[in-house]
Protein backbone atom coordinates (compact mmCIF):
# COMPACT_ATOMS: atom_id res chain seq x y z
CA UNK A 1 0.00 0.00 0.00
CA UNK A 2 1.42 3.28 -1.09
CA UNK A 3 2.24 6.58 1.67
CA UNK A 4 -0.98 8.11 -0.45
CA UNK A 5 -3.22 5.21 -0.24
CA UNK A 6 -2.43 4.76 3.55
CA UNK A 7 -2.99 8.10 4.45
CA UNK A 8 -6.44 8.39 2.71
CA UNK A 9 -7.09 5.06 4.74
CA UNK A 10 -6.23 7.07 7.63
CA UNK A 11 -8.78 9.95 6.65
CA UNK A 12 -11.82 7.65 5.82
CA UNK A 13 -11.29 6.29 9.04
CA UNK A 14 -11.11 9.22 11.38
CA UNK A 15 -14.05 10.72 9.18
CA UNK A 16 -16.19 7.08 10.39
CA UNK A 17 -15.12 7.49 13.37
CA UNK A 18 -16.12 11.36 14.20
CA UNK A 19 -19.22 10.52 12.37
CA UNK A 20 -19.66 8.34 15.26
CA UNK A 21 -19.00 11.01 17.71
CA UNK A 22 -15.57 10.17 18.53
CA UNK A 23 -13.89 14.47 19.02
CA UNK A 24 -10.41 13.35 18.84
CA UNK A 25 -10.86 11.95 15.37
CA UNK A 26 -12.44 14.93 14.39
CA UNK A 27 -9.99 17.17 16.12
CA UNK A 28 -7.37 15.69 14.21
CA UNK A 29 -9.21 16.28 11.00
CA UNK A 30 -9.65 19.42 11.16
CA UNK A 31 -6.19 20.30 12.71
CA UNK A 32 -4.55 18.96 9.26
CA UNK A 33 -6.78 21.71 7.66
CA UNK A 34 -7.24 24.02 9.51
CA UNK A 35 -4.89 26.34 7.62
CA UNK A 36 -5.89 25.50 4.53
CA UNK A 37 -9.42 26.27 5.37
CA UNK A 38 -8.37 29.83 6.71
CA UNK A 39 -6.02 30.48 3.59
CA UNK A 40 -9.50 29.85 1.95
CA UNK A 41 -11.71 32.35 4.06
CA UNK A 42 -9.29 35.26 4.46
CA UNK A 43 -9.15 35.19 0.25
CA UNK A 44 -12.75 35.20 0.37
CA UNK A 45 -13.90 37.60 2.94
CA UNK A 46 -9.83 39.64 2.83
CA UNK A 47 -10.85 40.30 6.63
CA UNK A 48 -9.21 38.32 9.45
CA UNK A 49 -11.90 38.49 11.80
CA UNK A 50 -14.64 37.59 9.59
CA UNK A 51 -12.58 34.55 8.06
CA UNK A 52 -11.79 33.41 11.24
CA UNK A 53 -15.83 33.47 12.01
CA UNK A 54 -16.19 31.66 9.07
CA UNK A 55 -14.02 29.33 9.89
CA UNK A 56 -15.30 28.14 13.74
CA UNK A 57 -18.61 28.81 11.90
CA UNK A 58 -18.02 26.09 9.39
CA UNK A 59 -16.44 23.66 11.83
CA UNK A 60 -19.43 23.64 13.93
CA UNK A 61 -21.79 23.06 11.23
CA UNK A 62 -19.43 20.38 9.88
CA UNK A 63 -19.63 18.19 13.61
CA UNK A 64 -23.40 18.82 13.56
CA UNK A 65 -23.82 17.40 10.04
CA UNK A 66 -20.92 15.13 9.69
CA UNK A 67 -23.51 12.34 10.39
CA UNK A 68 -25.44 12.84 7.34
CA UNK A 69 -22.25 12.74 5.43
CA UNK A 70 -22.94 10.03 2.90
CA UNK A 71 -19.44 9.24 1.63
CA UNK A 72 -16.17 9.85 3.85
CA UNK A 73 -14.08 9.89 0.68
CA UNK A 74 -15.93 13.29 -0.03
CA UNK A 75 -14.98 14.90 3.32
CA UNK A 76 -12.97 17.78 1.82
CA UNK A 77 -14.94 18.73 -1.36
CA UNK A 78 -17.82 18.75 1.95
CA UNK A 79 -15.93 20.72 4.11
CA UNK A 80 -15.06 23.35 1.97
CA UNK A 81 -18.57 23.55 0.20
CA UNK A 82 -19.57 24.27 4.16
CA UNK A 83 -16.72 26.50 4.64
CA UNK A 84 -17.79 28.43 1.01
CA UNK A 85 -21.33 28.65 2.76
CA UNK A 86 -20.44 30.37 5.79
CA UNK A 87 -17.97 33.13 4.06
CA UNK A 88 -21.39 33.64 1.89
CA UNK A 89 -23.27 33.95 5.72
CA UNK A 90 -20.42 35.82 7.01
CA UNK A 91 -20.10 38.53 4.16
CA UNK A 92 -24.04 38.82 4.34
CA UNK A 93 -23.48 39.68 8.04
CA UNK A 94 -21.01 42.38 7.54
CA UNK A 95 -21.47 44.47 4.44
CA UNK A 96 -18.60 47.09 4.92
CA UNK A 97 -15.32 45.92 3.76
CA UNK A 98 -12.58 47.36 5.80
CA UNK A 99 -9.28 47.66 4.08
CA UNK A 100 -6.84 45.75 5.11
CA UNK A 101 -3.42 47.95 6.02
CA UNK A 102 -0.28 46.16 5.30
CA UNK A 103 3.27 47.43 6.67
CA UNK A 104 5.74 46.61 4.42
CA UNK A 105 9.20 46.08 5.70
CA UNK A 106 11.75 48.71 5.40
CA UNK A 107 14.63 46.82 5.05
CA UNK A 108 16.21 48.00 1.37
CA UNK A 109 15.06 51.05 -0.12
CA UNK A 110 12.07 50.26 -2.49
CA UNK A 111 13.08 49.90 -6.09
CA UNK A 112 11.44 51.33 -9.27
CA UNK A 113 9.98 47.72 -9.38
CA UNK A 114 9.19 47.25 -5.98
CA UNK A 115 7.19 49.99 -6.22
CA UNK A 116 5.42 48.86 -9.82
CA UNK A 117 4.34 45.60 -8.13
CA UNK A 118 3.00 46.86 -4.84
CA UNK A 119 1.21 49.40 -7.18
CA UNK A 120 -0.27 46.71 -9.47
CA UNK A 121 -1.04 44.24 -6.18
CA UNK A 122 -2.85 47.20 -4.37
CA UNK A 123 -4.78 47.22 -7.83
CA UNK A 124 -5.86 43.95 -8.09
CA UNK A 125 -6.68 43.98 -4.28
CA UNK A 126 -9.04 46.49 -4.76
CA UNK A 127 -10.62 45.02 -7.86
CA UNK A 128 -10.56 41.82 -6.08
CA UNK A 129 -12.72 43.48 -2.56
CA UNK A 130 -15.21 44.92 -5.29
CA UNK A 131 -16.48 41.31 -7.02
CA UNK A 132 -18.97 39.76 -5.02
CA UNK A 133 -18.32 37.01 -2.46
CA UNK A 134 -19.58 33.86 -4.58
CA UNK A 135 -17.10 35.64 -7.69
CA UNK A 136 -14.32 35.50 -5.24
CA UNK A 137 -14.77 32.10 -3.80
CA UNK A 138 -14.80 30.62 -7.17
CA UNK A 139 -11.32 31.96 -8.26
CA UNK A 140 -10.19 31.47 -4.95
CA UNK A 141 -10.76 27.88 -5.50
CA UNK A 142 -9.53 28.02 -8.89
CA UNK A 143 -6.58 29.98 -8.87
CA UNK A 144 -5.62 29.31 -5.09
CA UNK A 145 -6.55 26.03 -4.32
CA UNK A 146 -6.16 24.88 -7.89
CA UNK A 147 -9.34 22.94 -8.32
CA UNK A 148 -10.44 22.46 -12.15
CA UNK A 149 -13.91 23.30 -13.00
CA UNK A 150 -15.19 19.62 -12.37
CA UNK A 151 -13.71 20.08 -8.81
CA UNK A 152 -15.39 23.09 -8.15
CA UNK A 153 -18.23 22.02 -9.39
CA UNK A 154 -17.69 18.82 -6.63
CA UNK A 155 -17.26 21.44 -4.11
CA UNK A 156 -20.14 24.00 -4.85
CA UNK A 157 -22.46 21.07 -5.77
CA UNK A 158 -23.04 22.18 -9.00
CA UNK A 159 -22.72 20.77 -12.62
CA UNK A 160 -18.84 20.99 -14.07
CA UNK A 161 -20.43 23.20 -16.87
CA UNK A 162 -21.90 25.95 -14.38
CA UNK A 163 -18.98 26.16 -12.51
CA UNK A 164 -16.49 26.84 -15.90
CA UNK A 165 -19.38 29.26 -16.79
CA UNK A 166 -19.21 30.81 -13.46
CA UNK A 167 -15.46 30.95 -13.25
CA UNK A 168 -15.95 32.74 -16.87
CA UNK A 169 -17.61 35.37 -15.38
CA UNK A 170 -15.90 35.93 -12.50
CA UNK A 171 -12.45 36.49 -14.26
CA UNK A 172 -14.77 38.80 -17.23
CA UNK A 173 -16.16 40.76 -13.67
CA UNK A 174 -12.52 41.06 -12.41
CA UNK A 175 -11.53 42.09 -16.02
CA UNK A 176 -14.00 44.75 -16.03
CA UNK A 177 -13.10 46.16 -12.60
CA UNK A 178 -9.65 46.56 -13.08
CA UNK A 179 -9.97 48.03 -16.64
CA UNK A 180 -12.50 50.41 -15.30
CA UNK A 181 -10.48 51.44 -12.91
CA UNK A 182 -7.50 52.08 -15.50
CA UNK A 183 -9.81 54.03 -17.22
CA UNK A 184 -10.37 56.17 -13.69
CA UNK A 185 -6.80 56.69 -13.12
CA UNK A 186 -6.22 58.26 -16.84
CA UNK A 187 -9.15 60.64 -16.51
CA UNK A 188 -7.87 61.92 -13.48
CA UNK A 189 -4.42 61.88 -14.44
CA UNK A 190 -5.34 63.41 -17.56
CA UNK A 191 -7.26 66.51 -15.20
CA UNK A 192 -4.48 67.44 -12.94
CA UNK A 193 -2.41 68.19 -15.80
Amino acid sequence: MRATERAERVDRDLVEQSQHGDREAFAILTRSRSDRLYGIARRILRDVDLSEDAVQQALVIAWRELPRLRDPDRFDAWLQRTLIHACYAEARRKRLWTANVRVLPVDAPAGPDDIDSIANRDEVESAFRRLSPDQRAILVLHHYVGLESREIGEVLDIPAGTARSRLHYAHRAMRAVLEADARTSVAAGGRSS
